[in-house]
């Protein structure tokens, strides 16, 4: 299979889970099929499928991912010792371990099409990292406390783990245990980074965008944190400060030149 046949093998095997996606019709472009199959998988419910469907799907996302470009942390420049900064698509970051700011059912972004990290993380591994969360979630019978951290697979993306932590939601006034609890989130991430041997780790702004925290506010204790624990435990692990926007690039380079 070419590309253009893997995607609408997927589409097609896809649609024949529902029958209430029978009606649906497959669009001429090759733009609009590629958002027609990652909605079908944003919504798709945690489910096993068979090994013929995962070959042609651990194909197709490596392949589109290969086609937007693999930024390997070997290429980056570090800003103070093992601390970098880069701005772009963390899909795309081939490090051991990238954070994954998650919701508290810890299987994903349902919402089709929608841009948060966490449903572009689920989209680009493949289903197996739906079914996976959802393994962990069952077994541990509750949803994931805030602040806490879990480690999976990465499947398809470039990376060797995906961390995935629920960070504080702030409606309103922002509080010293938002504060603590977004720390947690950070210090928790590294510590199972560290304990899974991994050599590197990637992080994205958790709880900023529709999480409300103040942008400035988490940057600080995004750093501080990491930064605390690099000297507590003298930890020789290479930490990406991942951001996506142009604001939060320029916050975060002020404030690591700080350090």
């Amino acid at each position: 299979m070419n590309q253009a046949e893997r995607r609408m093998y997927l589409i097609k095997r896809l649609i024949d889970e529902k029958t209430e996606y029978k009606n649906i019709e497959i669009p001429a472009t090759s733009n609009e099929q590629k958002e027609l199959l990652r909605a079908l998988m944003n919504v798709r419910l945690p489910a096993q499928i068979d090994d013929e469907f995962l070959i042609v799907q651990d194909e197709y996302l490596k392949n589109e991912i290969n086609d937007k470009g693999i930024v390997d942390i070997s290429a980056l420049e570090s800003v103070e010792n093992n601390i970098y900064l880069w701005k772009g698509d963390i899909t795309l970051l081939k490090v051991d371990a990238i954070v994954n700011a998650a919701n508290s059912a810890m299987t994903g972004c349902y919402h089709p099409l929608h841009n948060c990290i966490d449903n572009c993380i689920h989209t680009y591994a493949g289903v197996q990292l739906r079914n996976y969360c959802n393994n962990l979630m069952q077994k541990q019978g509750y949803e994931e406390p805030t602040g806490q951290a879990k480690i999976t697979p990465a499947f398809n993306l470039p990376s060797k783990y995906v961390i995935h932590t629920v960070g504080p939601i702030v409606n309103g006034h922002l509080t010293q245990k938002h504060c603590d609890l977004l720390a947690s989130c950070y210090a928790s991430c590294i510590e199972l980074a560290d304990k899974n041997n991994c050599e590197s780790i990637a992080f994205c702004c958790i709880s900023t965008g529709v999480f409300g925290f103040p942008k400035e506010k988490a940057a600080e204790i995004a750093i501080a944190t990491i930064n605390e624990y690099i000297v507590k435990t003298n930890s020789k692990i290479k930490v990406v400060f991942n951001v996506f926007k142009d604001d939060d690039f320029a916050l975060y380079n002020k404030k690591l030149r700080l350090l």
